[in-house]
């Protein structure tokens, strides 16, 4: 029976993998980060003026790289940005397995991650999620190995990949802290030892460092001090960033944003409902990391403490912020025993159930928005970009309330669909 379930699921993979691919054949999906991204490009590629929003923006260029790799390759399209996408997600996935070995199971995981509303959303939206949980995958995956062979190689391969995983997203920064946490953790006598035997290697470390310091205005660093006073001067406050990414936690484990419970409850009702699932989400993790944390590569459990910090300092609003870990955190809950008692065990079974129904329908439906240009056109960005979208593929808005154009949004939607 357990034989007939496994080959089962891995045919259920088979068949979602193949829905992944069909999304290759979407529009481009615009987001207000895609946007600024292909300006990035633009600026770096063609030249813009040093005073425009583009040459001052804070974004990493990391992914700006591939899009003008991909650009001056002319294969800069929605087809190919979507396939690197899902090349980037699945070869993290099993980056992820070969991280965790023996304990975590070989199919489960995947199913559940492919089938997070989040992670259907953002494998079709030109950014940088994909890229990033590779490459941080990758990371964590070297330095396992360094940890369990002590090969220079694997270690430098970690902060390779790190540092690529950094330049692609700034919160990379607290995989960087995880790595160096890491090693103090494999050294805690010989860290002394380790700096005299490996002086090149401390050398290059601490380059990469002061390099970080240096170049953080190129890096973007500098610029999020003043994302912070920004937000804090239009009224944000610790409190309400604490209850936005509760929620999210929320969003991202019930497997649906808060937006689709509105019909049923009040939106403070909602909100109240979410939050506290939020907490007890957060909370019931911390607890089973520390119930399996004999299981969990150190390093992941660092990753994770300084990801989950950095995030509830944030303060902006999105799901999409927990989408780079959400691998990880599948892994930790999947690596381990679930309960045996008959009721547990009856809720974890009935919450499995609701969360794979909330996927399926989310899969199916981002799949049926690519291939029906009229309806992804309304729908996606909640219809932020609809007039751009039909003024090109259909020659005019097909709205009666269309008024204005954006040229700048045109002229992606013209070049890279």
């Amino acid at each position: 029976m357990a034989e007939r379930s496994t080959r089962l699921m891995k045919i259920l993979l088979l068949v979602l993998a193949g829905i992944y691919l069909l999304n290759c054949l979407s529009p481009i999906r615009l987001h207000v980060d895609t946007l600024r991204y292909f300006a990035i490009k633009d600026c770096l590629e063609f030249g813009c003026p040093p005073d425009s929003e583009a040459a001052k923006d804070y974004f990493p260029y990391g992914y700006t790289a591939l899009l003008i790799i991909l650009s001056k390759l002319h294969l800069l399209h929605s087809f190919v940005l979507i396939l690197i996408n899902i090349f980037y997600l699945f070869a993290g996935l099993l980056l992820m397995k070969k991280l965790f070995g023996q304990v975590l199971p070989a199919v489960v995981p995947m199913l559940l991650i492919l089938l997070n509303w989040t992670m259907i959303k953002f494998v079709t939206h030109p950014l940088s999620e994909m890229q990033y949980i590779f490459f941080s995958m990758a990371s964590l995956y070297f330095f396992n190995r360094y940890a369990e062979s002590r090969r220079t190689g694997h270690l430098l391969a970690a902060f390779l990949c790190g540092g690529l995983a950094f330049l692609t997203r700034s919160v990379g920064v607290a995989l960087i802290i995880a790595l160096m946490t890491g090693l103090v953790g494999l050294y805690r006598q010989e860290l002394l030892q380790l700096i005299r035997r490996n002086r090149t290697l401390v050398i290059l470390l601490v380059l990469v460092a002061v390099g970080v310091v240096v170049f953080s205005r190129v890096l973007g660093l500098d610029h999020y001090t003043e994302v912070f006073s920004k937000q804090f001067k239009k009224g944000t406050t610790f409190s309400a960033m604490i209850k936005w990414h509760f929620t999210e936690w929320s969003e991202v484990g019930f497997n649906t944003s808060i937006v689709k419970l509105t019909p049923f409850v009040t939106l403070g009702k909602a909100k109240l409902i979410y939050l506290v699932t939020g907490i007890l989400l957060v909370g019931g993790f911390g607890w089973l990391v520390y119930l399996r944390r004999k299981v969990i590569p150190f390093v992941v459990i660092a990753y994770l403490l300084y990801y989950t910090l950095l995030m509830f300092d944030w303060p902006f609003y999105d799901p999409r912020f927990w989408v780079p870990i959400l691998p990880l955190i599948v892994a930790v809950i999947c690596c381990g025993p679930f309960p045996t008692a008959r009721l547990p065990k009856l809720f974890v079974y009935l919450a499995c159930a609701v969360y794979v129904v909330l996927g399926v329908v989310s899969v199916g439906y981002m799949t049926y928005t690519s291939l029906n240009k009229k309806v992804m056109v309304r729908t996606q960005a909640n219809g932020v970009y609809r007039n751009e979208y039909e003024t090109v593929f259909f020659g005019k808005p097909l709205s009666d309330t269309a008024q204005h154009i954006d040229p700048a949004v045109l002229s992606v939607i013209q070049r890279y669909n």
